[in-house]
């Protein structure tokens, strides 16, 4: 990872995500989203999973919320998430502004992996995971630029790296060299910058 990976503050980011779940009516929890097979009560309920692993992956406080797979069992929401979901995105961000959390080991997602790669990987899923939740509500969307640009490096390389040229969530979407950085983005995710509800 680069510098500035080092230095990146989630907050802004938190803060986007936050506000998209705040916005999201109770008749849209059964909704899809662009992740196939996932609702948005689903990919709330993930947020808040992946919103306490990462902070407690910032912390190397390492156990049972580091330890479970990404792909484990479709998550929930439960009855106070619109309560818990910005506590932990906000306990999330301030975990990350500790200099020590991108440095030396940490796990994630059952993963062992550098602390920095960790923080980057922590970006991604807020970059891509809004979108997916703002496409899936017809909200609108501005990823907070810092965290887009370390999304996008971090899709990349990960694409770069693959013997089948596929991303980390699934064969990449074609998007042209001149769109838009998130659109970029998005396609390396697997999904498709178009999907509308």
């Amino acid at each position: 990872m680069t510098d500035t990976t080092s230095t990146l503050d989630l907050g802004p980011q938190t803060l986007i995500v936050a506000r998209l779940a705040e916005g999201v009516r109770d008749e849209q929890l059964a909704d899809g989203t662009p992740c196939p097979g996932c609702a948005v009560r689903n990919m709330l309920g993930h947020l808040t999973g992946l919103a306490v692993a990462f902070r407690d992956a910032a912390r190397k406080d390492l156990g049972p919320t580091t330890d479970t797979a990404p792909d484990a069992a479709a998550p929930d929401i439960g009855p106070g998430w619109r309560e818990e979901l910005p506590k932990v995105l906000d306990e999330l961000a301030e975990a990350w502004r500790d200099p020590a959390a991108w440095t030396g080991m940490t796990r994630a997602g059952a993963v062992d992996l550098p602390g920095a790669v960790g923080g980057a990987v922590a970006a991604d899923e807020l970059v891509i995971h809004g979108w997916d939740l703002a496409r899936a509500t017809g909200q609108e969307y501005t990823p907070d630029p810092a965290a887009l640009r370390v999304s996008h490096g971090f899709l990349r390389a990960a694409a770069e790296e693959s013997d089948r040229g596929d991303g980390i969530f699934g064969p990449v979407v074609p998007v042209p060299a001149d769109a838009p950085l998130l659109d970029r983005a998005v396609g390396l995710s697997g999904r498709d910058p178009g999907w509308t509800r």
